[in-house]
């Protein structure tokens, strides 16, 4: 018995691959435009920091501890740029960390749909204030009530950006997380209950490490985000190049860095110019190095379910 396939189905399969062809080539094109963006804010950084590493030691940049680019006797040790972003980061990591996981696992394990549904836009809503908004937030009540308490601290200072800070990454670590618990299957829930546990001991000992890579990345993932944040660091920790480990003093970041030298009034091809195109690299290859590390936690220590 023998089929004949009518040009209308031909036509129609032609149609169809066609399409599917057209919608591959536009997803490779965006993938491509991606990569070069990418290659092209490389090269961009990389030609004016080849410049100034020939007129400053690689060794000086990495060693020394003061940061005068802008004096008449010049100083290039980029390790008070490099303390006060981590230092920030660090702090904000101890707020927005437990707090995001926290609020991970009640969306995910405690929360119903309607209130799921209610709660995680709400708290997205933190993602969408510009950051300038919280560093004036910081500056205006976060400082002035640490000052009630700490006394010696400084008008900016690191501990409120670090404050704003983890406020503003609390919804980057808390919606990641919540993913990966979600991903876990609910056999596993199911058994722990069979087994007695309560509600409790299942989100903690069952699913948290089912999904702890999925949580670490996140964990990373905002750090990264808290490394290169910018105005929020810039008005509430101000511009004060200080290689300190006191959170109420003053000290300044990369991020700070770049916006303050780069206002305008910078000549082109200058050692001073040229430093923001190191600075940049340096803060380029420390979020690259997070965000690697992220993904390689994950392909290391990703659970995989049947």
């Amino acid at each position: 018995m023998s089929s004949t396939v009518g040009p209308g189905v031909l036509a129609a399969k032609r149609s169809r691959r066609l399409k599917e062809g057209a919608i591959a080539s536009v997803l490779f094109a965006c993938a491509a435009a991606s990569t070069l963006v990418t290659v092209g804010v490389v090269a961009a950084l990389l030609g004016e920091t080849i410049g100034f590493f020939r007129e400053v030691s690689l060794v000086e940049f990495l060693t020394s501890t003061r940061w005068e680019p802008m004096f008449r006797d010049r100083h290039f040790g980029v390790l008070p740029l490099l303390s006060g972003s981590f230092l920030i980061a660090a702090g904000a990591g101890v707020i927005a960390l437990p707090l995001g996981l926290l609020t991970a696992i009640f969306l995910s394990e405690y929360a119903g749909p309607r209130l799921r549904r209610t709660l995680k836009p709400v708290l997205e809503v933190l993602a969408g204030v510009p950051t300038v908004i919280y560093g004036y937030f910081a500056l205006t009540f976060i400082t002035p009530l640490l000052r009630v308490f700490l006394p010696e601290t400084e008008i900016f200072n690191a501990a409120a950006a670090s404050i704003v800070v983890g406020v503003m990454i609390i919804p980057t670590v808390s919606s990641l997380s919540e993913d990966a618990l979600r991903a876990v299957p609910d056999s596993l829930r199911e058994g722990a209950y069979g087994l007695g546990a309560t509600k409790l001991e299942v989100s903690t000992r069952v699913v948290v490490p089912a999904a702890l890579s999925g949580i670490i990345a996140s964990f990373i993932l905002g750090l990264s985000r808290a490394v290169g944040e910018t105005m929020a660091v810039t008005i509430a920790a101000g511009n004060l190049p200080n290689l300190t480990l006191n959170p109420l003093e003053s000290m300044q970041t990369m991020t700070a860095y770049i916006v303050q030298a780069s206002l305008g009034d910078t000549p082109q091809g200058t050692i001073v110019y040229r430093t923001l195109f190191a600075v940049g690299m340096t803060l380029f290859l420390a979020t690259l190095a997070m965000n690697i590390l992220s993904q390689w936690v994950l392909a290391k220590f990703r659970e995989e379910y049947r």
